[in-house]
């Protein structure tokens, strides 16, 4: 993992120190002698990360934090304070000034990179969330990006696993200004209801006599459901090689006993929101996906779509010896309805087709709107006297009842002519294919429309 990482820090040693852990992780670092420089630096470089100590001359940690965080060029960048104060007081004074985390001098190697590893990769994530806004608001998408924003502010849901009533109680109570926590003692239990049931966070305390935390822990890992859920994990004093094994197996953070609530709490609000950024991160994507294959107007597929899966259906038709074929339809007369109700008028004629042909074919069937008033439907596994009766039930499905104009209340009497082809003979291309339901479509059009003619064998 490559990442520019800045240090502050007013003593020389400690800065030299975490440079060269750093370093050995082929990390790129900057230092800052104090806040002054610290907050110049973030204004004229990228920075990933800032290792930030609290107490230095003129303004201290906390203020530099503040700054940063009101900034709109830098409140993104996440903010660990590396500090020898361990009181309570000097925790929550942090997390209110912003603060994403928190490490105490002598800082361990083992934490150190934990910590910075599990920021970078929530930073990963919201500077990708970040460029996909500013995509969608310049391509005039910016309503549908902020769709998934609305749980930014909510209480996390939280699945505690632990075994012990007592130590769930402490959790719990910490936990609840910030979460809803559901505490189980079965393990197995837990993991049914982690896979059910939506959750941002699953703690594991590793306090079970007769149980291995770190196999549900690689469960979580191996389910579809709970592959992305953040896991923190609560180990003893010393138990390196399970905090080794745990990291490995892709638990996201770990917390030594005994626990501050402040720090579980911090540490807890760091995972909820990497998995808000994550969820609105794949959405995002699965929206794009959506838009690039999917017509605005009518919700079916665009010609885009339609090129590529044609080929896929043609194929998988010659291989298996299947019939396959295509419908092409045209609105009849819609340059008409276009000069007559304007184009938004024509806009929901477009919309209403869309849903008769929607409701009309079958579950199989692919429909995909081919530009402007034509449309395509792909039929798999269909003779041609299939395709013929579906082309009519269609045709009929048009014809029977006006279209209805709710901006100027008139009723419209639309219909539309079919050409459909079907691989037969000589048609060994989808090209081919389309060219032949095209040619059936002219044909329709030509003697009379609102008919169904199917290309010759």
């Amino acid at each position: 993992m490559t990442a520019r990482i800045l240090v502050v820090d007013d003593i020389p040693a400690n800065v030299k120190l975490l440079e060269a852990r750093l370093l050995a992780e082929y990390f790129d670092v900057m230092t800052a002698a104090d806040g002054h420089e610290a907050l110049a630096i973030c204004e004229r470089n990228q920075v990933d990360l800032i290792l930030l100590d609290i107490m230095m001359p003129g303004i201290d940690g906390f203020e530099v934090c503040e700054r940063l965080k009101a900034s709109q060029k830098t409140a993104h960048i996440p903010v660990v304070m590396v500090t020898a104060l361990d009181q309570p007081a000097d925790r929550v004074r942090g997390l209110k000034a912003g603060a994403d985390d928190f490490l105490t001098k002598p800082v361990n190697d083992l934490q150190l990179i934990s910590r910075v590893k599990s920021l970078l990769r929530l930073k990963t994530l919201s500077d990708e969330l970040r460029i996909r806004a500013d995509t969608a608001h310049t391509m005039g998408m910016g309503d549908l990006m902020r769709a998934g924003e609305g749980r930014g502010d909510e209480a996390g849901q939280v699945l505690l696993v632990d075994g012990r009533a007592n130590s769930q109680e402490r959790i719990v109570r910490a936990l609840k200004p910030v979460a809803n926590v559901l505490a189980l003692s079965d393990p197995q239990a837990a993991l049914f209801e982690a896979a059910e049931n939506m959750f941002d966070l699953v703690i594991v305390n590793a306090n079970f006599d007769d149980y291995d935390p770190l196999r549900l822990c690689s469960q979580l890992r191996s389910l579809e459901r709970t592959r992305f859920l953040p896991i923190l994990i609560i180990t003893e004093q010393g138990a390196d090689d399970m905090v080794v094994r745990a990291l490995d197996l892709g638990v996201n953070d770990y917390i030594i006993r005994p626990v501050d609530p402040n720090e579980l709490v911090a540490r807890s609000l760091t995972q909820i929101r990497r998995k808000r950024y994550n969820d609105r991160l794949r959405a995002s994507v699965k929206q794009t996906i959506e838009l690039a294959v999917t017509d605005p107007l009518t919700g079916l597929y665009n010609r885009r779509y339609l090129d590529n899966h044609l080929n896929v259906l043609f194929n998988r038709s010659m291989a298996r010896g299947r019939p396959l074929s295509v419908l092409i339809t045209d609105i009849d007369r819609f340059k008409q309805v276009n000069d007559t109700y304007g184009h938004d008028g024509g806009d929901e004629v477009l919309r209403e087709f869309a849903n008769r042909v929607r409701s009309t074919i079958r579950g199989a069937d692919l429909a995909c709107r081919y530009g402007g008033e034509e449309f395509v439907v792909v039929m798999p596994d269909t003779s041609p006297e299939v395709a013929a009766a579906v082309a009519e039930r269609l045709r009929a499905a048009v014809e029977s009842a006006p279209f209805m104009l709710k901006r100027s209340s008139e009723a419209l009497n639309v219909t539309a002519s079919f050409g459909i082809a079907s691989r037969i003979g000589a048609v060994l291309t989808p090209d081919q294919l389309m060219k032949q339901a095209d040619l059936a479509l002219y044909e329709a059009k030509n003697t009379g429309r609102n008919r169904v003619v199917a290309a010759a064998a």
